[in-house]
């Protein structure tokens, strides 16, 4: 296993155990599959493993494990905190409290304000006290490190960025969201700050694992002209690994098999590595999984900031999603990264002035294309139940601000 530094220069597997998929016998965990699976993976020398108090069961079983097996020593773990959900200083102790005894330990090692979307909701938590919360926390040694982990733009991850004195941030990032949130250019940010960054969503939840069966052949081809046989899953995690700015990358690994290869893989990578002829296939493979999109965005973001708010590459973004990962993902990743932020940023703000238009490299009609776009992403039957969602959270975002 290789490793990068964290902020304190402790080292950090460069692959991570994320703890959201494990297998479930109906309502729970199949604790003794899933104990086999983090066992072997400790063995082979992974040592961050990421849960979070809206896991379901996550935190007990990952507590249990360690603490059953006498290892709570030999690794780092990171949780988080529903801060969507806080409305006083006084609620936060208690999911903290309660967090530390799901993990049966006295301490994080790497505490997340889980799901940040804007400045707001930092803003608004920082009117709670939640600065000085964390101050004496790190102070009595039960938090360690504290981040983020983020949905939403790149200007206001950036933003984010230069909020608070942060240890480290957790973002989505693989080879179809290069572009995309926080992108490659709020890793880099983040990296010029020395914050080590932690990746969620390396294979888009399993779908840059099971690619299309063009991109299948085209990899086929690849590794019948080189002699290689890399995988699908393997291409995604060595893009990553490639990138010197990349501290961890999370995978739900659910199998002793997908442990094994992953942490091969792990061990075989190193930034740098990546060669020409692989960063052709992954150009390759992005062409042909863009064929299906219905706006050629390249996310580039000339045409940011738009006057009215509208967040345009985010637009088209989840857009295309709903052609290239299927309605129900498309749907799924446009509510949680768009529909519960306070600023949505939704395409009816749009007033059709043009300037986007005149800024656009690929020459998009943007504005009659934000109007088909807002049509699919919001239909009818959609909006009131994005809307009640959004409304609930942000309430209850106001509702801590004045406690």
């Amino acid at each position: 296993m290789k490793y990068r530094n964290d902020k304190s220069g402790q080292p950090v597997s460069v692959l991570g155990y994320g703890c959201m998929r494990f297998l479930r016998n109906g309502a729970s965990i199949d604790y003794e599959k899933a104990e086999r699976e983090i066992l072997r993976a400790i063995e082979l020398g992974v040592n961050y493993f990421d849960t979070a108090y809206i896991y379901p069961g996550s935190e007990e079983l990952l507590g249990k494990v360690l603490d059953s097996n006498g290892l709570r020593d030999k690794v780092k773990i990171a949780t988080k905190l529903p801060q969507y959900l806080m409305q006083s200083l006084k609620a936060v102790d208690k999911i903290f409290s309660e967090e530390l005894k799901r993990l049966r330990t006295d301490r994080v090692d790497y505490y997340l304000m889980h799901m940040l979307t804007d400045i707001g909701s930092w803003e608004k938590l920082t009117e709670m006290g939640i600065r000085e919360w964390i101050e004496a926390k790190k102070a009595d040694g039960s938090i360690k490190n504290i981040g983020f982990s983020y949905h939403g733009t790149c200007d206001m991850f950036l933003k984010l960025l230069d909020a608070y004195d942060w240890d480290f941030v957790q973002i989505q990032y693989n080879y179809m969201d290069e572009n995309s949130q926080a992108g490659r250019i709020g890793l880099e940010a983040a990296s010029k700050k020395g914050i080590p960054v932690i990746i969620m969503e390396p294979l888009r939840g399993g779908k840059l694992a099971n690619l299309p069966k063009t991109c299948g052949n085209l990899i086929k081809e690849f590794n019948g002209k080189t002699g290689k046989a890399v995988t699908a899953a393997e291409l995604g995690l060595k893009w990553l690994w490639d990138q010197p700015a990349v501290t961890c990358v999370l995978s739900g690994m659910n199998s002793i098999g997908m442990v094994e290869e992953n942490c091969r893989i792990a061990d075989e990578t190193e930034a740098g590595c990546f060669t020409d002829e692989e960063k052709t296939l992954v150009e390759n493979i992005k062409t042909v999984i863009k064929a299906k999109e219905k706006v050629g965005c390249t996310g580039c973001r000339y045409c940011m900031p738009c006057p009215k708010g509208v967040d345009i590459p985010g637009i088209f973004h989840h857009y295309n999603l709903l052609y290239t990962e299927g309605r129900i993902e498309g749907y799924r990743w446009f509510f949680q990264n768009m529909g519960l932020r306070e600023d949505h940023g939704y395409a009816s703000r749009c007033v059709a002035c043009g300037r986007c238009e005149a800024h656009c490299p690929q020459n998009i009609n943007i504005i009659e294309e934000l109007k088909k776009a807002d049509r699919a992403l919001r239909p009818f039957y959609i909006r009131p139940v994005m809307y009640a969602a959004g409304k609930f959270v942000n309430r209850k975002r106001h509702r801590s601000a004045k406690v």
